[in-house]
């Protein structure tokens, strides 16, 4: 899976190209192997995730366009809290969990995808805010694990086949095949990479997104519109935004942390949480009568690439829509949901600074991403899919300064920073 870390003072000797001599005809059975495994993985779990991808997209239409489904919200949350425990899994850590799975020795329940599928679809279909992508992972990797199962492997292949699940559905779902196959091997411990599962990933990814698109499930492109010629103005124009992105990736992720913790520490049953949060939500959904911080926020992202009126205070708003929502036990994601806090938080910015819009809804969609999964090089990769390559040195320098900045906080708990942003030095240790 990767070379061994250990701290100072028992730390292996690393090995030098040409000391470990691997045969030939074992790099070669390494590749049959898993070009086999990915294509299986990248099949089954692409034919799932459209289903799935398909399936949010009803419920969104859904509550696009009957508004009252958010009163049923109580009604969803409750028969979501049932589903889990009915399975056995009212302690289930999510994504945490599918991480830990190949960190360390935890397990993915079988049960795991079709409780995500069935209470995703649910909270969707009562305007939640919340995603698809964290979904994605839990269905992803309980499927690869499954697959890792049924082929026998071993433990270290099967984590390598729940990586493989994670890439597949990620970029079925959201048709950035490169980013999702370079996003499993870099989350879970940020600093090094699961290099022995880069062509299984990458083949699962591509086959996965390949599988959706046949299935009718779009990819997802924005139109950035005018870019700026790349000078020391717009440079330090750019460094500007990535540092405020930081700040207010930090902010989501302690509004995410913190929302949980202050229902679990004021509402002790599961029922009475998400029924708590059920009531919060649709409060604040007759605040803000317009709808645009309810659901997962492509709607919201769309508005800032066709130059519609954006709120300059709702990347504010839909922070809090998916804390409440999330944190009370809702499920699905919060990559969406940070995408869409990205686009508008940029878009406000572009007035102040003076630039493009598209630019820097754009940039700022990037720079949050990064922000809250620790990870530039498949933030790159996404950037490039969904914006194209012509802006890239004001996404690469964006990403550069919002990962650095936002420190060691991030989405995820069970994410391990293996070393550290700003030195040379091994740290091990986990997100805030």
């Amino acid at each position: 899976m990767g070379e061994e870390h250990k701290k100072e003072g028992n730390q292996e000797e690393p090995v030098k190209t040409g000391q470990r001599k691997t045969p030939l005809a074992q790099n070669i059975h390494y590749f049959i192997k898993w070009t086999f495994i990915s294509v299986v993985v990248g099949v089954v779990v692409g034919m799932i995730g459209a289903v799935f991808g398909h399936g949010v997209v009803w419920a969104t239409k859904i509550w696009q366009q009957y508004h009252w489904t958010v009163f049923l919200m109580p009604v969803a949350g409750l028969l979501i809290i049932w589903l889990y425990q009915m399975g056995h899994e009212e302690k289930n850590r999510g994504t945490d969990l599918v991480l830990e799975s190949v960190s360390a020795h935890e397990e993915i329940p079988v049960i795991t995808a079709p409780l995500i599928f069935v209470s995703s679809i649910l909270s969707h279909v009562v305007s939640a805010s919340a995603g698809r992508e964290g979904a994605a992972l839990q269905l992803g990797g309980a499927l690869g694990n499954l697959t890792g199962k049924v082929m026998k492997l071993d433990e270290k292949d099967r984590k390598i086949a729940i990586m493989c699940g994670m890439s597949a559905c990620f970029s079925a779902l959201f048709g950035t095949p490169l980013a999702a196959g370079v996003f499993s091997l870099e989350v879970v411990s940020i600093g090094i990479m699961y290099y022995a599962a880069l062509v299984p990933c990458l083949f699962s990814s591509f086959i996965g997104a390949a599988v959706a698109g046949k299935l009718g499930l779009a990819a997802e492109h924005y139109e950035i519109g005018l870019i700026p010629a790349f000078d020391a103005q717009g440079a330090a124009l750019i460094v500007l935004l990535g540092m405020l992105c930081a700040v207010t990736g930090i902010l989501l992720c302690q509004s995410m942390h913190q929302a949980g913790s202050l229902y679990r520490k004021y509402f002790k049953s599961p029922y009475q949480r998400i029924l708590a949060g059920s009531a919060i939500y649709i409060v604040l959904t007759l605040i803000f009568q317009s709808r645009l911080y309810n659901g997962g926020g492509l709607h919201l992202i769309e508005r800032c690439f066709e130059g519609e009126r954006v709120p300059y205070y709702a990347f504010l708003v839909k922070i809090l829509f998916t804390a409440v929502a999330l944190g009370s036990g809702f499920k699905g994601g919060e990559i969406v949901p940070t995408l869409c806090v990205g686009a508008t938080f940029g878009y406000t910015m572009a007035a102040l600074l003076g630039m493009p819009p598209g630019l820097c809804a754009a940039v700022g969609m990037v720079c949050l991403f990064v922000s809250v999964t620790n990870c530039p090089i498949s933030t790159m990769f996404m950037a490039f899919e969904l914006f194209g390559f012509e802006a890239m040195p004001f996404f690469s320098l964006g990403v550069a300064i919002s990962f650095t900045l936002s420190g060691y906080y991030g989405l995820y708990h069970s994410q391990k920073f293996v070393y550290s942003k700003i030195r040379t030095e091994y740290i091990d240790r986990k997100s805030n």
